[in-house]
């Protein structure tokens, strides 16, 4: 089993920036792919960005340039600095990871306000 905990969420003005954190503990390596999602009210959950342990990261095309996606192998965390924020940045962000399966974190809220 993996036990993802996300951290760092908040409000926000639109234009200000937050940083997400998500560890990842349990039977977990660093060559699984992590990742976050966001899942705005009434809409389904979409790709936000992901990364493997040591190859080409991935971008939602509305977060490139402004979203950055990172891991600490040695730590098995994963992080998303989000810069430039919008209130259609506003959704609960879930930490994704992969290992035979998906796995999910509990989701933190970010809320930007205008």
């Amino acid at each position: 089993q993996v036990q993802l905990v996300e951290s760092g969420g908040g409000l926000v003005q639109a234009g200000g920036s937050l940083r997400l954190s998500c560890a990842a503990s349990g039977i977990f390596s660093s060559i699984n792919p992590m990742g976050w999602y966001r899942q705005a009210p009434g809409k389904q959950r979409e790709l936000v960005a992901t990364i493997p342990s040591g190859g080409v990261t991935n971008y939602a095309d509305s977060m490139k340039g402004r979203f950055t996606i990172s891991r600490d192998n040695a730590k098995n965390t994963v992080y998303l600095q989000m810069n430039s924020l919008k209130p259609e940045d506003t959704a609960v962000y879930y930490c994704w990871a992969w290992r035979f399966k998906d796995y999910w974190g509990q989701g933190t809220q970010v809320t930007v306000s205008s």
